[in-house]
């Protein structure tokens, strides 16, 4: 999956946040945040939502409800 394009310093802070950095999690289909695997996504939204936050679902639902 293709991510969305930041600026360099956002992706900085967002790797330091993560300890990953969103290219990295996209590479290995895996969430920046919890570090699981982010391969199922319950619509065409949460996959798009994955190219911007690079979260699986469930960590999507847990910071979106």
């Amino acid at each position: 999956m293709k991510i969305t394009q930041k600026s360099f310093v956002v992706e900085d802070l967002l790797t330091r946040m993560a300890g990953i950095s969103r290219q990295d999690a996209s590479d290995q289909h895996i969430c920046a945040m919890c570090k699981g695997p982010a391969v199922e996504f319950k619509d065409e939204l949460s996959k798009r939502e994955y190219t911007i936050s690079c979260m699986c679902q469930k960590c999507q639902d847990s910071v979106f409800g």
